[in-house]
């Protein structure tokens, strides 16, 4: 916002000046405040293109500058960065805009509707979603929730891998569990089966609807059935966990219906006319290598069957005929390999393989009273989506998901989670919005309100603190649009974090309601109450909720 008015400034004093400013410049925060409240590389980026050493083209510049009142100093640091020390009357005006704006600040056109697939969790349907699932999910769904507040088009699809090896071995283990509960002795549990207690729910319920009816079957009847009432019954359970999760999505797209849409053998035919397979040892190979993969891939085995990268890649093509322009993928740590293939793929049908991007989120690990919890299927301490929501809440599960950058591993602190104290970042953040709103509420009791809020009330805002929380609050629309190029949503948790600082802050050292100037209270209501927007903003955007009293 501050850094837009600043540079739209410059762009006014190069016009005036005449010089050329094809070559765009930034306009940034220093990270030493003696620096300035905001600093630009105009005079440096641009002095060449000018035929200007960059200190004489800033001095010309800062000398246009002082013109105008917004500015309290300017000056020339280094081999030629203009610093901005800012007037008060530039954050007032700031805060006036924000509080206008409201919950529609930091929105944008940036995106300019571009149509963008965000395919994020798609976990095979055999049972249910656990917590690195819980991780792409918060991750995915925050970064589509901000991409959209700032003018891209983005969808949330699920890919459901509801065909191939995995789901036989799910309808014979929903076999066996069947055939316990008829009285059979089953014995040893195959080790390949899935042992999890959800596959003795799914085989109980089918068993109280069906009973024997099902061994009545012929064997290919019985497994196709029960492959189908496995998948509805898990899928289902899928979708309400993520809804419970906060996460929507408007698209799932099954493997199994692409097969039958004859997507495959479309594909199949499409590398063929693109001379790009071959025939050795009964097998049909990729020559992936000549599109920079690091050896060829079997598309079709000897037996006849197809590898799995097919119907991804037959799925990918669907998104690009659908009309969407960017395809972003967020991957676990074990699907390095599945990049190369892609982009190899994309390549050898003439598409632009720039157009898939994927993101690899890193490993979750619980913690437990200092201990690693031990992740298993079989007899694991919470590592069900489910049971984590369950036992910390959405938000906190949400908030420490998002917090760390996608490439970074996540050790979730059990005991941190829970805490309700400052220690813990979403209770922190979260008491810092209750706060706001009980002083705001106290103040109307005690008849401290204005009847409206008025412009000229932020004039009274000229203590450095109040200056600091008003820049905060404008560093938002830049950071929400970096946030969506750059797709990282924990730099929206850690301006949550600093913003809740500067508040408690804030709060300890001033007395925001009731002191003795009634002009004085006005505007520090005005300032807490654009803080609190921007609270509802932030929080809305990570998908938590936002109590008014803890």
């Amino acid at each position: 916002m501050i850094k837009q008015i600043l540079h739209d400034h410059i762009i006014e004093v190069l016009n005036k000046l005449g010089y050329v400013h094809e070559r765009d410049f930034t306009v940034e925060v220093p990270n030493n405040p003696e620096f300035g409240d905001y600093s630009s590389n105009a005079a440096m980026v641009l002095g060449k293109a000018n035929k200007l050493a960059p200190k004489a083209m800033a001095e010309a510049m800062i000398k246009e500058l002082k013109k105008n009142k917004s500015y309290k100093k300017l000056e020339i640091a280094g081999p030629g960065f203009i610093n901005f020390h800012l007037a008060p009357v530039m954050y007032q005006k700031a805060l006036w805009d924000i509080h206008q704006l409201g919950l529609e600040y930091g929105k944008s056109e940036h995106g300019k509707l571009e149509k963008i697939l965000l395919e994020f969790v798609s976990a095979n349907p055999t049972g249910p979603l656990n917590i690195v699932s819980a991780r792409a999910a918060a991750f995915g769904d925050t970064l589509y929730r901000i991409m959209k507040f700032v003018g891209y088009e983005p969808t949330r699809e699920f890919y459901v891998n509801d065909a191939g090896n995995q789901v036989d071995i799910l309808a014979e283990s929903l076999e066996l569990r069947l055939r316990e509960l008829q009285g059979e002795k089953i014995g040893d549990f195959p080790y390949e089966a899935y042992h999890g207690e959800y596959v003795r729910h799914l085989a109980q319920k089918l068993n109280a609807q069906e009973g024997i009816r099902v061994f009545m079957m012929t064997e290919k009847d019985r497994m196709e059935h029960l492959k189908e009432f496995a998948l509805s019954e898990l899928l289902e359970m899928q979708r309400s966990s993520l809804e419970k999760f906060g996460v929507v999505f408007e698209g799932w797209v099954s493997e199994k219906t692409l097969r039958a849409e004859g997507v495959v053998e479309e594909v199949l035919s499409y590398l063929t006319e693109a001379d790009c397979t071959y025939e050795k040892e009964d097998a049909i190979w990729f020559r992936s290598t000549n599109y920079g993969d690091d050896k060829d891939r079997v598309l079709m085995k000897s037996d006849g069957s197809i590898t799995y990268f097919v119907p991804d890649l037959a799925y990918h093509l669907t998104k690009i005929q659908r009309g969407y322009t960017q395809l972003i993928d967020i991957f676990g740590p074990d699907h390095h390999g599945y990049v190369p293939r892609l982009k190899a793929a994309f390549k050898a049908l003439k598409y632009d393989d720039n157009m898939l991007e994927i993101i690899f989120l890193q490993q979750v690990n619980l913690f437990e009273e200092g201990e690693k919890v031990k992740m298993s299927k079989r007899a694991g301490k919470i590592v069900t989506m489910d049971d984590l929501v369950s036992l910390v809440g959405k938000d906190s599960a949400r908030f420490f998901f998002i917090a760390r950058k996608a490439n970074a591993h996540l050790n979730f602190d059990l005991e941190l989670a829970l805490s309700r104290n400052n220690d813990n970042p979403v209770y922190y953040c979260q008491y810092a919005h209750a706060r706001i709103c009980s002083i705001i509420k106290k103040a109307k009791k005690d008849r401290l309100m204005p009847r409206s809020y008025k412009e000229d009330m932020t004039a009274k805002l000229v203590k450095p603190e109040e200056l600091a929380i008003i820049q905060k609050l404008a560093d938002l629309p830049d950071l929400l649009i970096s946030i969506a190029d750059l797709r990282e949503p924990h730099r929206l948790a850690n301006y949550l974090e600093e913003l809740a600082s500067h508040l408690h802050k804030y709060y300890a050292k001033y007395q925001i309601a009731g002191d003795k100037s009634k002009e004085t209270t006005h505007a520090r209501l005005l300032l807490i109450d654009a803080v609190r927007q921007v609270f509802l903003i932030c929080f809305g955007l990570m998908g938590l909720s936002a109590p008014e009293k803890m």
